[in-house]
């Protein structure tokens, strides 16, 4: 059984002072970075720069979610910049086996990124291929968004997909996870529970860390 990973999303976090805030984190699993072009999302974030310098801050792998069309010809700029996981849509990719052999071809772990109205049958084929497949549990673009609850349902079926073929795939949840619901989430078959607001938008940072696993391990064995 995969362990419960906390992923704290920067794109909550104070950017004036971002290598402090990123090492108020280390007690996390992953740091989570949201890359948003404008096009594929609503909203402009970070580009390789950004990655760089928190790359730097930090020796936690680095967990970059690429909302941005034409991925393809982005993958290796990002896996130079540093990230160590990374994450593309499958909405956004034209040919997705492709897009995930290049991301292992540059040493990099490919995760797939389903939106809220997407179905599982987008990673059907290429689940076996792939580190993690993450579930957007709000429509990408916009932080301090609420949980679409809808999204158990989907992580459940995930979860049976995944146990069923005797896949190691972890399954990421990105959108609205709290310390109030993160029960839920893992209860469902999530193992990596991101969180922006619900961590950079409390006092302290590794207490609220520490409670999500808590919870979620609790969450677990019940």
């Amino acid at each position: 059984m995969l362990p419960i990973r906390i992923a704290p999303s920067i794109l909550s976090a104070d950017f004036g002072r971002l290598a402090e805030e990123v090492a108020a984190i280390e007690t996390a699993d992953y740091v989570h970075v949201d890359v948003m072009d404008g096009h594929f999302v609503p909203n402009l974030t970070i580009g390789p720069v950004v990655i760089e310098a928190v790359r730097r801050a930090t020796k936690l792998p680095l967990d970059v979610h690429l909302m941005i069309e034409d991925a393809d010809r982005w993958v290796a700029t990002y896996a130079k910049a540093g990230a160590d996981i990374i994450g593309v849509h499958a909405e956004a990719a034209h040919h997705l086996h492709r897009t995930v052999g290049q991301i292992r071809d540059l040493g990099k772990l490919p995760c797939v990124v389903l939106n809220p109205s997407t179905p599982l049958q987008h990673i059907e084929w290429v689940l076996r291929d792939i580190h993690s497949v993450l579930i957007m549990s709000v429509n990408p673009g916009f932080g301090g968004q609420s949980f679409i609850p809808s999204a158990l349902e989907k992580i459940a079926l995930l979860r049976r997909m995944i146990d069923e073929r005797g896949y190691t795939v972890e399954i990421e949840v990105d959108g609205g996870i709290k310390v109030d619901n993160v029960d839920l989430v893992v209860q469902a078959g999530a193992n990596v529970i991101v969180s922006g607001s619900g961590v950079f938008g409390t006092k302290d940072y590794a207490a609220t860390i520490a409670e999500l696993r808590r919870r979620g391990e609790a969450a677990r064995a019940r």
